[in-house]
């Protein structure tokens, strides 16, 4: 069983070693992560952003399974490119698994980076838009697709030092993935 792995990881400094480190995970449970640094892009190329963009829907499509790393990413949310890809997957009605290293409610993250304040019941930010706050730990979206078409975002008890480092949440999808396997 393939499954895609999504997330911003392919932006941290050591991006292949952690790929290597979740394809390792898969493998030791039995299944074959795709990791998006895996496909070969001409970087210098004019189109490489669509041999990426490409590269990515095709390991999509060869994928039964996506989990997505939803830890949020330079901001309060998680990575936009990372959500397009779950909601790839959702609208393909694959299976869907997603971690975040931080648990916090959306709300109160957006809190860390904005003013937030309550106005009429509601919560808003500085420019007077409403800040979603349903108590999950990222947008309804996401949160609704994971429960619809996989299983509910996995988050840690206590959020872990190196949230970039530390892969048990992401572990314990392999192993939701795994069961998956087992049972089909």
């Amino acid at each position: 069983m393939k499954i895609y792995l999504a997330g911003p990881d392919v932006f941290l400094p050591d991006a292949v070693e952690i790929g290597r480190r979740k394809v390792d995970i898969c493998a030791a449970h039995g299944l074959t992560g795709l990791y998006p640094l895996d496909n070969i892009v001409d970087l210098a190329a004019p189109d490489a952003s669509r041999q990426i963009f490409c590269g990515n829907e095709a390991m999509m499509d060869q994928a039964e399974i996506i989990i997505a790393n939803l830890t949020p990413f330079r901001g309060a949310g998680a990575d936009p490119g990372t959500v397009y890809e779950l909601g790839y997957m959702a609208g393909r009605r694959k299976f869907c698994l997603a971690y975040s290293n931080d648990g916090a409610v959306y709300a109160d993250r957006v809190g860390r980076f904005l003013t937030v304040t309550s106005e009429g019941g509601r919560l808003v930010d500085a420019h007077g838009l409403t800040v979603e706050d349903f108590g999950h730990s990222d947008n309804l979206m996401m949160i609704h697709a994971l429960e619809l078409h996989g299983y509910p975002l996995v988050t840690p008890a206590e959020m872990p030092v190196d949230v970039w480092h530390d892969l048990a949440a992401f572990e314990a999808c392999v192993r939701m993935a795994a069961a998956r396997l087992i049972a089909s």
